[in-house]
Order: C-alpha cells, then sequence, then structure tokens
C-alpha cells in the first residue's frame, strides 16, 4: 500500500492497459472503473465483470461501489446488491489480492455488451463510524474475496 487511500492493478492484470480510477471534474465524487476485460449481460441474469483493480485505504474507511447512472437509466442495468461494499481488510488479505468484480444485473429483454475500457462504475471513498463496545477486529482477520464473511 501507498498513501492514505487509492487504486492499483491487481497482479493477473498488470500489462494488460488497465487505467487507475479518476474523477472526471474537481467536484466529483465518484472515482470512474473501468471494466478490464469484455462481458456480456444476458437479460435477467447475474454477471460479475471484472475491473482489474485493488482499493486501499485507511482502516476507518469504506469504497462504496455505484453503478453509473447512463447505464442504469438507459439500458436497464444494476448492481445485483444496489451499493457495492469495498472494506479496508479487502485489499491484499491472504487468500484473495482484493480484486474488485462488480456484479450486474440485468434487467432489460436484451443481451448487453461490456466492452474493456467501458466506464462501468464510480467508487466514493468515505469514512465510517462504529458503536460503542464494538468487538470487530479482536479476533481473526479477513481471508477469502467476494462474500468471504459469510451470509
Amino acid at each position: 500500500m501507498k498513501g492514505a487511500r487509492g487504486f492499483q492493478v491487481v497482479r493477473a492484470f498488470e500489462g494488460r492497459d488497465i487505467h487507475l480510477p479518476g474523477r472526471k471534474t474537481g467536484a466529483s465524487a465518484g472515482y470512474d472503473i473501468e471494466a478490464a476485460e469484455d462481458a456480456l449481460l444476458l437479460p435477467h441474469g447475474m454477471t460479475m465483470v471484472a475491473t482489474g483493480l485493488k482499493a486501499y485505504m485507511q482502516q476507518d474507511e469504506v469504497l462504496y461501489l455505484y453503478i453509473r447512472s447512463g447505464l442504469s437509466a438507459r439500458h436497464r442495468l444494476m448492481l445485483m446488491n444496489n451499493v457495492g461494499v469495498i472494506d479496508a481488510d479487502y485489499y491484499d488479505n491472504p487468500e484473495n489480492e482484493g480484486h474488485i468484480m462488480i456484479a450486474f444485473w440485468n434487467l432489460g429483454t436484451e443481451p448487453f455488451q461490456v466492452e474493456k475500457g467501458m466506464r462501468i462504475a464510480q467508487g466514493v471513498f468515505m469514512k465510517y463510524l462504529i458503536a460503542d463496545e464494538d468487538e470487530a477486529g479482536k479476533g481473526t482477520g479477513r481471508t477469502g474475496g467476494f462474500g468471504s464473511t459469510g451470509l
């Protein structure tokens, strides 16, 4: 990890022309995240789209993932869980490098083609608060990837 927060390319996608997310204007909250490879989103189905990225941040921060509004409104797409949550300990944990995958749900009747380099999501870093008497972090740390903390 370098610095307070940011993005890096995961090892499996190094040398594959992956662009680190950026903001388009000085007042933009979200960092535009691109697809790392082509993917076909079939109607009424869920598809995981690779970004080739991992995100690092402070322990009291989270990266929220949102679908880009144009994709949602024009193509009847949504994120499977509405808002993706990337925790600080997802980065470089022992069993998963922290590869950010975007779970899309195609509500439309036509397939939608995601092309490598297409801006598909926005990532917003935020601080969060914890409750009094919180016990998290006193046991074992995260090991694993998508959905690794259980149901």
